[in-house]
């Protein structure tokens, strides 16, 4: 074979490999805004449904000013980051010989919940102060296992919800929904002295605000009732059977310590009807689309 000849064949596997590149793109599924088809093809991603008038133009599943989505989740991970260091540096974490020991690190973590948590009755004394204790709250945990259940669920529910609501959109919503279950749990139980803190409020909205963006993703959940075994499940499953145990164990609240089921549930709540008035005209995933694995495949 000639030099001519190779040169030949090389530019036809040339022209071949790019022409399969560009109609692999072309045809790929964006998890995040959940398109697929051709691009220009006629075809949308809302379950086959044509938003461009019938024209033959493909459009994003999206509103316009969600195209150019954020892929690193960098909220959800400056939240992990800020609610883990603060953690760390508290008298909660026992790291800090600062805080002493014994019943003296107990009297500093009393102090130190008291100064930045939330405490019911103190919301109605008349001053301002205590109503910026639920955005500080949020960022305050009671102990390793109350920090790390709650950033799991964040590093795992959060990334999609924020690559699909957009940077800005998801913070709003994660401090706006978290300060508000603060605040509804305090009217609800306006009597109590024992201090309320943890992101859980607010990790709940982002729970509800997956359920609605991405409801037939799966999740791979561990069920104490069926050994620990790792099964997956949608999410729209997993998120329903969560938010009915908080609702009926929120039923049960009481003023003394405990976990606080009713922010659980208002912050749920928050975060899917956010969702719901915000993209309620778009779909985010046409039916029988593969939701991304990536996130929701981890264990929450």
């Amino acid at each position: 074979m000639n030099r001519a000849t190779n040169q030949a064949v090389s530019r036809a596997v040339s022209r071949a490999l790019s022409h399969a590149v560009k109609s692999a793109v072309g045809r790929s599924v964006n998890p995040v805004r959940g398109r697929t088809g051709d691009r220009g093809g006629g075809r949308a991603g809302n379950g086959g449904e044509d938003r461009s008038g019938g024209r033959g133009e493909g459009r994003d599943a999206c509103p316009a000013g969600d195209r150019a989505v954020p892929r690193f989740p960098v909220v959800t991970c400056v939240l992990m980051l800020l609610c883990t260091v603060i953690f760390l540096i508290g008298p909660a974490s026992g790291f800090i010989p600062g805080y002493g020991t014994g019943s003296a690190l107990h009297r500093a973590q009393a102090a130190y919940f008291d100064r930045w948590g939330v405490v019911p009755r103190m919301m109605w004394s008349g001053a301002a102060r205590p109503f910026l204790t639920p955005l500080t709250a949020l960022f305050l945990h009671a102990g390793w296992l109350h920090l790390l259940g709650n950033m799991l669920f964040l590093h795992v529910f959060g990334g999609p919800v924020e690559a699909r609501m957009g940077r800005l959109r998801f913070a709003v919503c994660y401090l706006c929904a978290g300060y508000t279950a603060m605040l509804c749990y305090a009217v609800a139980h306006h009597q109590s002295a024992e201090t309320l803190v943890g992101a859980s409020g607010a990790v709940s909205a982002v729970l509800g605000a997956f359920l609605y963006l991405h409801p037939t993703a799966r999740v791979t959940s561990l069920f104490p009732f069926l050994y620990f075994l790792p099964l997956r499940f949608p999410a729209w499953l997993v998120l329903v059977f969560w938010l009915g145990l908080q609702w009926f164990a929120a039923r049960g609240d009481g003023d003394g310590p405990g976990v606080a089921y009713l922010a659980h549930v208002v912050g749920f709540t928050i975060g899917f009807l956010y969702a719901w008035a915000r993209f309620r005209r778009f779909r985010t995933a046409t039916v029988g689309t593969p939701a991304p694995a990536t996130q929701g495949e981890s264990t929450p």
